[in-house]
C-alpha cells in the first residue's frame, strides 16, 4: 500500500476554566474564532479551528478543538457541555492539556479523564509564565512532572505567544500520515451565523456583570447576506425579567451599546457592513430545558 505523504488529524483543546484555553486556539489557527473574555466557561461549544500547510515538506491539516472548560455540571446546559469536551477526546490524535501557572482549582477530574485514555500522546501546556518568574515556572514544571505522566511538558504563554512554535512542532511529530478530513479552503466547521451570535454573546460577557452572561444565550433568527451588507436578526434569551431589564439598561442604552460593539466586530469578522436588529425574550429556566438546549445547538456533536 502506497505511503500517504500528508499528515492530518484531530488536535483537542482541554482544561479548566478560564486557563487560556480560546486565546491559545485563536493563536495557534491564527484566526481569532473563540471568544476570549476574563471570565470563566465563557465557551459552551466545541469549535473546530483548521489549519493547512506544509512543515518540513510535508503537507498538513490540524484540526484544532476549542472546548468548554471542564467542570462538576450543575445544569443541563452544562452536561451538554462536557459531553462536547468527552466526544473531542474520543476522536483525539493529540491532546493540549491546559493548565495555568497559578491554577489553584483541583485537576483530579481532568487527570482522571485524560487517564482512561492513555493511547493519545499528551502535550501539558503551563500557560500564563509572562506573569511568573523563572523559579515559579521551575516548581510549577516539577510539580507536574511527578504529578502526571506526560512526553512533553511545554510553558508558554498564549497571549504573548511564547513558545506556541514548539507546541506546533511537537503536535506535527505525532500527527498519522492521513488525507485531510475537510477541504483546504475550509477555516472552521461552524457556520456564519454561529459566530454572529458567538459575538453578541461575547459582548454580553464584557459588559454586563454577576449571573447574567450566564444565563444568556443568543439565537440569530435570520441571516441575510447581500452584496454589501449583512442583515442579521438576533433574539437574547435570558432566565427572569429582572435579567431582560438590566440587559436593556436605562433608556435601553445598555443592549444598544453590545450592538454597537457587536455589530462593529461583526463587521470586521465577515469584512462586510452589517446591519444588526436585537430582540430581548424571557425564556424561564432555558439553561434546565432539553428542547430548548437542542434548539440553541447544544447536545448536537
Amino acid at each position: 500500500m502506497e505511503q500517504i505523504n500528508h499528515k492530518a488529524g484531530f488536535v483537542s483543546i482541554v482544561g479548566k476554566p478560564n486557563v487560556g484555553k480560546s486565546t491559545l486556539m485563536n493563536v495557534l489557527v491564527g484566526e481569532r474564532l473563540s471568544i476570549i473574555t476574563s471570565k470563566a466557561q465563557t465557551t459552551r461549544h466545541r469549535i473546530m479551528g483548521i489549519l493547512n500547510g506544509t512543515h518540513n515538506g510535508t503537507d498538513f491539516q490540524l484540526v484544532y478543538s476549542d472546548t468548554p472548560g471542564i467542570i462538576l455540571p450543575k445544569y443541563e446546559l452544562h452536561k451538554s457541555m462536557m459531553t462536547f469536551v468527552h466526544s473531542s477526546l474520543e476522536d483525539a490524535d493529540v491532546i493540549l492539556f491546559v493548565t495555568d501557572i497559578f491554577e489553584k482549582y483541583d485537576e483530579d477530574d481532568v487527570i482522571d479523564k485524560l487517564a482512561r485514555i492513555d493511547h493519545i500522546p499528551v502535550l501539558l501546556l503551563i500557560n500564563k509564565i509572562d506573569l511568573a518568574t523563572e523559579e515559579q515556572i521551575a516548581e510549577k514544571i516539577a510539580h507536574w512532572r511527578e504529578r502526571f505522566p506526560t512526553q512533553a511538558i511545554i510553558p508558554i504563554s498564549a497571549l504573548k505567544e511564547q513558545n506556541t512554535g514548539e507546541i506546533f512542532d511537537s503536535i506535527v511529530e505525532h500527527l498519522p500520515n492521513h488525507p485531510p478530513y475537510f477541504d483546504k479552503e475550509e477555516l472552521t466547521d461552524k457556520p456564519e451565523r454561529f459566530f454572529a451570535s458567538e459575538i453578541i454573546r461575547e459582548k454580553i460577557f464584557l459588559n454586563y456583570k454577576k449571573e447574567v452572561p450566564y444565563s444568556c444565550e443568543v439565537s440569530i433568527a435570520a441571516f441575510k447576506e447581500e452584496d454589501n451588507l449583512i442583515r442579521i436578526s438576533a433574539e437574547i434569551y435570558v432566565e427572569r425579567v429582572t435579567q431582560r431589564a438590566i440587559l436593556i439598561g436605562h433608556k435601553g442604552e445598555s443592549i444598544k451599546k453590545v450592538g454597537t460593539q457587536a455589530r462593529e466586530a461583526m463587521e470586521k469578522f465577515f469584512g462586510k457592513k452589517v446591519f444588526l436588529e436585537q430582540f430581548i425574550k424571557v425564556e424561564p429556566d432555558w439553561r434546565q430545558k432539553a428542547q430548548k438546549l437542542r434548539m440553541f445547538g447544544y447536545g448536537q456533536d
